[in-house]
């Protein structure tokens, strides 16, 4: 294990993305550890913040929000400047949207990171760029457990897409010097979390006391990994110079199939319930990713991060926020 210098405490961090699943949770953590937050949410007419106004309002106090469009770089050159640390989680991330709109996807996930990786080039105070990719960009594995050397595969646009990103970040670091570091999240679950992803569509069902439950195919197979474990991993790689030009998996290391998953929630939620496949749901046959299992090791390696959540308590705690906000699911649309 190698140790880690750094600390967070009084550093100045420039979050993308910070609006949403993932990056609202990161800025929580970040707070925390006493980091200043400097976090990107995307404009509207309409002045939401997405899921940072689901964090405490003491530590929402605490962060700077910016407005704006990852796609705007002259925006993000001067939000980049004076900051420390950059980690840029901004993406277009529905997997069925981009088979509909794969140009969208190359806008925001491509010439978005495009964006930072210049504006970062350009700084005269970054430590440090973590960008965030996927694991989608394995595609079905080829071999177990998925390490960092496996291949990559589009097998939609949207893992194209990424791939493309990753791509252009390592040609930043090894074009220009750019200490960047690439981290490869597993698939996250947990709280904020909306009904695009199979747990929050699950739990949502069974709250709603549906008779059928309406999914998609039952037999791939995911390794979950709870939303704060996965920020803690970013925020991990953030402080490991060590890691730099490098690709890092996060993931628990443990893989479970949906139809698992179905029974696990089942379980908690006391409701027995009868599962139909839903076609809409069911992604084209060469596209599908049926299974998806991280190597860990380079992490816990290069820092003292591991999982700390298991995959029964995350759910408990899942499907108890997706009770307390059934209102922001439309259960309908997924069962009948």
């Amino acid at each position: 294990m190698i140790k880690m210098s750094e600390n967070f405490s009084g550093k100045r961090i420039f979050v993308t993305g910070s609006d949403g699943f993932i990056g609202s949770h990161l800025v929580e953590l970040l707070v925390q550890s006493g980091a200043q937050v400097k976090a990107l949410v995307y404009y509207n007419s309409w002045n939401d913040i997405g899921w940072l106004k689901d964090i405490p309002k003491s530590t929402l106090s605490q962060v700077e929000l910016v407005r704006g469009d990852i796609r705007d770089s002259d925006h993000i050159r001067q939000l980049v400047k004076g900051c420390d640390y950059v980690v840029h989680l901004s993406s277009l991330i529905a997997i069925p949207y981009s088979y509909n709109a794969p140009r969208s996807y190359i806008d925001t996930n491509v010439t978005g990171a495009l964006n930072i990786l210049q504006a970062c080039r350009e700084s005269d105070s970054l430590t440090r760029l973590v960008h965030v990719s996927t694991s989608e960009t394995y595609g079905t594995a080829q071999y177990c457990p998925i390490d960092e050397f496996h291949p990559l595969v589009g097998q939609s646009p949207y893992s194209a897409s990424k791939i493309a990103a990753d791509k252009m970040v390592e040609s930043y670091h090894l074009s220009f010097g750019l200490p960047v570091v690439t981290a490869r999240p597993f698939n996250t679950y947990g709280p904020r979390q909306t009904a695009r992803a199979v747990i929050p569509t699950i739990a949502s069902q069974l709250i709603a006391k549906k008779k059928q439950l309406h999914l998609g195919a039952l037999s791939p197979t995911r390794d979950f990994n709870f939303v704060t474990d996965t920020a803690r991993g970013m925020m991990a790689l953030t402080l490991c110079a060590e890691a730099e030009g490098e690709v890092v998996n996060i993931g628990s290391g443990q893989e479970w199939s949906i139809k698992d998953t179905v029974e696990m929630l089942t379980k908690i939620s006391g409701h027995e319930v009868e599962i139909v496949t839903d076609l809409e749901r069911i992604r084209p046959y060469k596209s599908e990713v049926n299974r998806l299992l991280a190597d860990n090791s380079k992490i816990m390696e290069l820092t003292n991060w591991n999982s700390q959540i298991s995959f029964n308590d995350g759910l408990s705690m899942t499907y108890e926020w997706v009770k307390k906000n059934i209102k922001l699911f439309d259960v309908n649309q997924y069962a009948k």
